[in-house]
């Protein structure tokens, strides 16, 4: 079959590509500059706030350093004045605490660990220009340093806010315009308390209605954001040393030594497409939606988004996939990021006809300071209604049962337990069947996980407890599934009873659970996981994709029969080298 045409190599197409690398689909990886990398110097301001979860996908991914090279907050604080409202510490080890990285560390960590992927070529100094699909794949054609067209099984736009991939498919992308503005600026300093983020409103001194945010970065950096009217001119470099001064004389007592490395003046849109999948195409991360509202983060959602899709797609090139899979996608991940877009849409203060900036915000964000101090911190926390929200409409996962009891397709998890069906599974110790120990999340990502919850194996070697109880009728259970799985163990896990079985999808999300070994109803929901026996290569997802490869947005084109033009898994694309526009 043709390889994935992923394009943009920003964070969420370099991250998508290697994913699909990892799970060997060979992929062309499309990026608009000239050269990839650091060509152009460090792009400060820009970083990137991830949690845990996403931390550990970027770890796996291939990025080893990420640790190294970012900051894992100690706590985060929140005041109003003089006061201190609220306080989060994290784990001293920083396993629950989100992680701050820049954003071009984040994307040299990625591209290196893709440059040793030889399932990828990337291509470097060409833009999307033309898109066609059929019914046995998808055509695209560049411009630039490569002017040919590309033939793949699917099309993925990571090509950001302004993508052209988004426009060639047809896709409006509704939102609002600079809902909230931002001066930001990047400082070598000290802070009164290292490694401690910081969310400070109406400090002393500071005008009415002063917000400040303050992200530790590593190598004694920090980056702060101020918050502005949205309406107001264009913050002057004689003004953003004003509010530097005045801000490092707030927390310190006095304008302490500084270095002023990067500064930016940017609004905050809000958009999110109307469609995430025509036929083959798909759109992810900022093409797909832009938020950053709140402390929300962008880059955040879409390698959310490139964790989603990389499976799903994994899962078509190899075994073929049907209408199901494809769509939950959409259904999943544009489901999670509307909820978190209206759920910002509650608490943002808005500009409006009467009353000062001030005066909205406080209205908007009514009671007391506490409750706002715990929404604020919530939504750069990515907790709460922030927090990646659970797929419970999602097509893939069994429905959780009213009342539980461990009946079919049903779980045994009690109520309240953090993870119901489509939710992100705990991060639990596992045990392999080899006797590798380690943690849940470095296990993720390459097939399904049946999770077995058995007390006490964990003072036993893995040779003695394999042929005993129900280890032997599971792994032949596990074996027998419709698409691959990985057995492991685990002595604990919140909320569930000895003897559970979770079934895990590759991005940590729960399938279902159950008391026992139920080889049927494994089969069932695995089946389910999958989206269902695949289809044709010929209908991959029962979208439907216009006649003679006429898909919207389609400019005029040489005839066919040029470079890149083949057919599906039979024809001139078996044969095809990946990365080869001409098909040689």
């Amino acid at each position: 079959m043709d390889p994935v045409i992923v394009a943009g190599a920003g964070p969420v197409g370099l991250a998508l590509a290697l994913a699909l690398a990892r799970r060997d689909v060979p992929v062309i990886l499309l990026d608009e500059a000239e050269a990839m990398g650091d060509a152009h110097g460090p792009r400060w301001p820009r970083t990137a706030v991830l949690s845990p979860a996403t931390a550990a996908l970027v770890e796996r991914l291939g990025y080893a350093a990420l640790r190294r090279e970012s900051t894992a907050w100690a706590a985060w604080r929140t005041l109003r004045r003089r006061t201190e409202v609220l306080r989060v510490d994290f784990a001293p080890d920083g396993t629950d605490a989100p992680v701050h990285v820049a954003q071009h560390r984040l994307e040299r960590g990625l591209r290196d660990a893709l440059l040793t992927c030889g399932s990828v070529r990337i291509v470097a100094g060409c833009r999307v220009d033309a898109v066609e699909q059929d019914a046995r794949g998808i055509s695209v054609h560049t411009r630039g340093s490569h002017e040919t067209w590309w033939r793949g099984g699917f099309l993925v736009g990571c090509d950001g806010s302004r993508s052209t991939v988004r426009k060639l498919l047809g896709v409006r992308f509704p939102g609002r315009t600079a809902v909230d503005r931002h001066a930001v600026a990047v400082l070598r300093t000290e802070l009164p308390e290292p490694g401690v983020a910081l969310l400070h409103r109406d400090p002393p001194g500071a005008p009415a209605g002063q917000e400040i945010t303050a992200r530790p970065l590593p190598d004694g950096l920090w980056r702060l954001d101020w918050l502005l009217p949205v309406q107001s001119r264009q913050l002057t470099s004689d003004a953003l040393v004003e509010r530097v001064r005045a801000t490092l004389t707030a927390w310190c007592g006095q304008v302490v030594p500084y270095e002023l490395i990067g500064s930016a003046d940017y609004p905050v849109h809000q958009r999110l497409a109307r469609r995430w999948r025509v036929g083959r195409g798909f759109l992810a991360g900022d093409a797909a939606h832009l938020v950053g509202a709140l402390g929300a983060q962008g880059v955040e959602e879409g390698l959310r988004d490139a964790e989603n899709l990389s499976w799903k797609l994994s899962l078509a090139w190899h075994e073929g996939a049907s209408g199901l899979l494809l769509n939950s996608y959409e259904a999943e991940r544009r489901g999670a990021v509307g909820a978190r877009l209206r759920a910002t849409d509650q608490a943002l203060p808005l500009l409006r006809s009467s009353g000062t900036w001030q005066s909205v915000r406080h209205t908007l964000l009514s009671g007391s300071a506490r409750e706002q101090a715990e929404l604020l911190t919530d939504s750069h926390l990515g907790r709460g209604a922030a927090a990646s929200p659970v797929y419970s409409r999602s097509p893939l996962s069994l429905p959780a049962p009213r009342g539980g009891g461990g009946r079919a397709g049903g779980s045994p998890l009690t109520a309240g337990s953090p993870t119901p069906p489509g939710g992100v599974v705990a991060d639990v110790q596992v045990t392999a069947l080899d006797g590798a120990v380690g943690r849940l999340r470095e296990r993720l990502g390459r097939g399904l996980v049946v999770l077995l919850v058995a007390p006490g194996t964990g003072v036993w070697e893995s040779r003695h407890w394999l042929t005993a109880g129900l280890m032997p009728r599971l792994a032949s259970a596990v074996a027998a599934l419709p698409t691959s799985a990985e057995l492991l163990v685990t002595e604990n896990y919140p909320g569930a009873t000895a003897h559970s079985v979770l079934l895990i999808r590759p991005d940590g999300r729960l399938v279902t659970a159950m008391i026992g070994c139920r080889p049927a109803e494994l089969y069932s929901a695995a089946d389910l996981a999958r989206g269902g026996p695949p289809v044709s290569d010929e209908d991959p997802g029962g979208e439907d994709v216009p006649a003679g490869g006429d898909s919207p947005g389609r400019p005029d084109r040489p005839e066919r029969g040029g470079q890149g033009h083949g057919g599906g898994r039979t024809g001139g694309a078996a044969s095809r080298r990946v990365g080869d526009p001409a098909g040689r």
